[in-house]
């Protein structure tokens, strides 16, 4: 009867998003469905307003560091799963030895996963999906997709979340209340450890939906080369970009710093603060746009999201333990 109740529930808000979907005069070609894309988002936007948030900064007031950080950590060594079964799926048995070796020293040494001793051992930690593995082997990603509940993905990554189900060990854990509560502590400690990213973005972008949309996609993208240079020619087109403001009043007034003299340093600290607005301010820009951020800028951010607080996200495990109700996943968490 639950899961009858829980089906209705996703269909409903899958009809909700059909009706009330904008339309977009001119949809790019990575993201053709950008009406209904919107909306959803705007559903997911408001559930983690008046519902994660909230939790998570609760969980941030009466639960201490140390405890927290074990919690990531212990999430952390199960998402090294992920990443050993992803990366021995792509043939890289170098990379899923080390997530092997990760597994077993966290879970001997590191008490079940609770204190991260593989890092401090060395081992680098992968971030790897079963929506990479498909990408390793050609499958292209498709359009963007913003899905109820788990937040920005793509055709491609859309199924391999639902292969990550059979990965996730979570969904094999007995009596299923066990199971949905340590999948509800992991969602949790996620939301905890992106507060400080989700109040950065709050405060800087302009078009909250774009800037996830394009942060998403490019990070995919990056992932999916490795890092490897020329990468940035295969991101997302998004148009032409704004052209880059006039800074020649500024290097004029930096030349007269003295040999030696941080200046880069300390310009660099000035512009976020301009950007900003400070001191009631509005920066110019030609032709009254702001620039649109460097490529390489955006693929970059979701690793200080996954950083914020000092803590590792754990990687893409936001699976609910049994089927027939959509998992929860936070729109900045990229796959």
């Amino acid at each position: 009867m639950t899961t009858m109740r829980l089906r209705a529930v996703a269909i409903a808000v899958a009809a909700v998003a059909m009706t009330g979907c904008a339309t977009v005069q001119t949809p790019s070609k990575d993201d053709p469905w950008e009406g209904l894309n919107r909306t959803v988002f705007k559903f997911n936007d408001k559930v983690d307003q008046y519902a994660l948030k909230p939790i998570a900064q609760g969980y941030v007031k009466v639960t201490p560091q140390p405890v927290r950080d074990s919690v990531t950590n212990f999430f952390a060594n199960i998402g090294d799963i992920y990443n050993a079964a992803n990366n021995l799926l792509q043939l890289k048995i170098a990379a899923g030895v080390e997530d092997i070796m990760r597994i077993a020293i966290n879970t001997v040494f590191g008490v079940g996963g609770l204190f991260d001793v593989a890092t401090l051992a060395k081992l680098p930690k992968h971030n790897q999906d079963f929506g990479l593995t498909l990408g390793h082997y050609g499958v292209p990603a498709g359009p963007y997709l913003v899905l109820p509940l788990f937040g920005p993905s793509t055709v491609r990554d859309a199924v391999g979340t639902g292969a990550n189900y059979f990965i996730n060990p979570i969904t094999y854990v007995r009596p299923d209340s066990l199971g949905w509560g340590l999948y509800g502590l992991n969602i949790i400690s996620t939301r905890a450890n992106l507060l400080g990213a989700s109040d950065l973005l709050e405060a800087a972008a302009i078009d909250k939906y774009s800037f996830v949309r394009n942060t998403y996609l490019q990070r995919r993208r990056y992932l999916l080369s490795e890092g490897r240079s020329g990468a940035s020619s295969n991101l997302p087109d998004y148009g032409e970009e704004a052209p880059l403001p006039n800074y020649g009043a500024a290097e004029q007034g930096a030349a007269s710093v003295p040999a030696g003299a941080s200046a880069p340093a300390g310009a660099a600290a000035m512009a976020p603060a301009e950007a900003s607005g400070a001191a009631g301010m509005a920066p110019a820009y030609p032709n009254g746009e702001p620039p649109v951020a460097a490529s390489g800028a955006a693929a970059e951010a979701p690793q200080a999201a996954s950083g914020a607080g000092g803590t590792t996200v754990p990687a893409d495990q936001m699976v609910p333990p049994r089927f027939g109700y959509p998992g929860l996943r936070l729109p900045l968490i990229g796959r």
